[in-house]
């Protein structure tokens, strides 16, 4: 079993910075990749950034790209999300997901484990 805890959500100004993160603990030896995911009332869970484990490859969609940086502490085995230039759009809970095997990372069935999520609030 992995356990994923992550901390750091808040509420921010237009324009403002966070970082969340995300520790795993438990059997994290076969990691592949780790990503964040958001989530909105009333909408479905959304792909926010991915990082690849051992290459430490990344990938963001373009709605947060250029704003948003995931990197990995593998030593901690913590990953971080650096949320900079945040809008009121992306208001949500955030929740980090980690994948053990080769494969798809943009979709939240790609991924094993999950956290509790921490929520983000951007005021206008």
């Amino acid at each position: 079993q992995v356990q994923l805890v992550e901390s750091g959500g808040g509420l921010v100004q237009t324009g403002g910075s966070l970082r969340l993160s995300c520790a795993a603990s438990g059997r994290t030896f076969s990691t592949y990749a780790m990503g964040w995911f958001r989530q909105a009332p009333g909408k479905e869970r959304e792909f926010v950034a991915a990082i690849t484990w051992l290459v430490g490859n990344t990938l963001y969609p373009d709605s947060v790209k250029g704003r948003f940086t995931i990197s990995g502490d593998y030593a901690k085995n913590t990953v971080y999300l650096q949320m900079n230039s945040l809008k009121p759009e992306d208001t949500a809970v955030y929740y980090c997901a980690l994948r053990r095997s080769l494969g798809g990372l943009t979709r939240p069935y790609d991924y094993n484990y999950w956290g509790q999520g921490t929520q983000v609030t951007v005021s206008s």
